[in-house]
């Protein structure tokens, strides 16, 4: 045994310690600021030492690490109300232990298969889930970031193959930028990123978008590539899809949906009709570590051919030679960026199955009703316009009457008292606060202390 190895007493002994810690810490999260910045004393110091040439232990250094991670916004919180509220599902991080100690690889099957078919079964799960055909396939990816570039990349080399002259791809202003940032990776240029007008409620003007696919046709360009939203970023709209993926299959283009906030609610009844027409789509990508409570860095790319994944991103090398394809499981280094990649699979399978897919419907639709209250209740306040029904869980919100300095002092006036923490965005030229209620650990009571911070918050701005 080496220095780096532990004996089975200490590392009962650590895992015991850490456990403890973690369960104290998660204890104090209903009660904890939703963002904190005032710096822990001596902590700055401690951050700053640089490790010793000798042992340290572990009580004082997993210590040191509790007292960071509560600085800054909790995003563990209940009172997280901002962006996207994402995981920190305990069930999760058990994951993460048991496939972090293990380390296995999983880029090619054959180092690890039965772990790869344990990935390959969720990713299948939610092919079906998503309606996709038999045969469809994907990958576990680090987040919707990464899902759209390998999209964007297998959709360019779909339809366009190696000559990339005239290439079109077509968005709204409420696009995730992730899709533009990953055609920029892809070697087209910022003019290749054509915007769609949305119409009055927010939504991809279909209409509009096939006037522009038949003008830029028109100019010599070549379209490729049309992406719908099932849930925008900044209002949680979701496009018509069924019209989207309509026009897509009369141009040929490449139909990406970018589900990466409202895929999870494909589990709820409620939620199914409204993302109609994502089971039409070529490719969707998906953040469980939003709409499935799953840690941070948990992405997925579906595709309905994994083929197109497979020819945009297999490669080899003589190094890899002794490695063979194995039947009926995916090389996932071959469907994504990642050669070296993380055993993701754990993360998704351990929950889901422990749990119960019931569990994270009836989470979701709690998220629906929350948010519907929320609503419900800023549009009855005379002071607030709220111009949007939620499709979903984010509601966006402003003083009606006041510019938006003033509605930048009611955000900075409801996040300074640090029981909740709100963003905010720009719609139609205007500063609107955002309310989305996300996190499986906020519940009735939280939404109704927000709504009394929010009404208090007005009466002085």
């Amino acid at each position: 045994m080496t220095e780096l190895d532990l004996n089975r007493p200490d590392m009962a002994a650590l895992g015991r310690q850490a456990v403890d810690m973690l369960a104290d810490w998660l204890d104090t999260l209903e009660k904890s600021p939703a963002s904190d910045y005032s710096p822990p004393d001596g902590l700055a110091e401690r951050l700053r030492r640089p490790p010793a040439a000798g042992p340290g232990h572990f009580g004082e250094l997993a210590e040191t690490f509790l007292r960071a991670a509560g600085q800054g916004v909790n995003t563990a919180g209940p009172g997280y109300l901002a962006y996207f509220p994402a995981g920190g599902l305990y069930s999760a991080a058990l994951a993460e232990l048991l496939a972090n100690a293990a380390n296995r690889y999983t880029g090619l099957a054959q180092m690890s298969p039965a772990l790869v078919a344990m990935e390959h079964g969720v990713l299948t799960w939610l092919c079906g889930q998503f309606g996709l055909p038999p045969g469809a396939g994907g990958v576990t990816t680090s987040g919707g970031s990464t899902a759209t570039l390998s999209a964007v990349l297998a959709a360019r080399q779909s339809r366009l193959g190696d000559d990339l002259s005239g290439a079109t791809l077509y968005v709204t202003g409420h696009t995730h930028h992730c899709v533009a940032k990953a055609a920029r990776i892809c070697g087209l240029p910022a003019a290749a990123v054509r915007e769609v007008p949305m119409t009055d409620d927010l939504r991809m003007d279909v209409r509009a978008a096939a006037g522009l696919i038949a003008a830029d046709r028109a100019k010599g360009l070549r379209p490729f590539l049309l992406a719908g939203t099932a849930g925008t970023t900044g209002t949680g709209t979701i496009d018509p899809l069924p019209e989207a993926a309509d026009l897509a299959a009369r141009e040929g283009l490449w139909f990406h949906v970018d589900a990466a906030y409202g895929g999870g609610f494909q589990l709820t009844e409620r939620g199914r009709p409204l993302l109609t027409g994502m089971e039409r789509a070529d490719s969707i990508a998906l953040d469980p570590h939003k709409s499935m409570f799953l840690p941070y860095g948990t992405g997925v790319l579906l595709v309905r051919d994994p083929a197109t994944l497979h020819a945009a991103h297999a490669d080899g090398g003589d190094y890899l030679q002794d490695l063979a394809a194995m039947d009926g499981l995916p090389d996932f280094a071959n469907l994504g960026v990642e050669l070296t990649r993380e055993f993701r699979g754990l993360r998704l399978w351990l929950p889901l199955h422990l749990h119960g897919v019931d569990a994270f419907t009836r989470e979701l639709e709690e998220k629906l009703d929350l948010a519907a209250v929320v609503h419900r209740e800023l549009a009855a306040d005379p002071r607030f316009s709220v111009p949007w029904r939620p499709d979903l869980t984010v509601v966006v919100f402003r003083l009606r009457d006041g510019d938006d300095e003033r509605n930048r002092r009611l955000l900075q006036e409801i996040n300074d008292g640090g029981q909740i923490y709100l963003s905010s965005t720009n719609v139609q030229g205007r500063l609107y606060l955002r309310l989305c209620v996300l996190s499986f650990r906020t519940h009735a009571r939280h939404v109704d202390r927000a709504l009394e911070i929010i009404r208090a918050a007005a009466d002085v701005c």
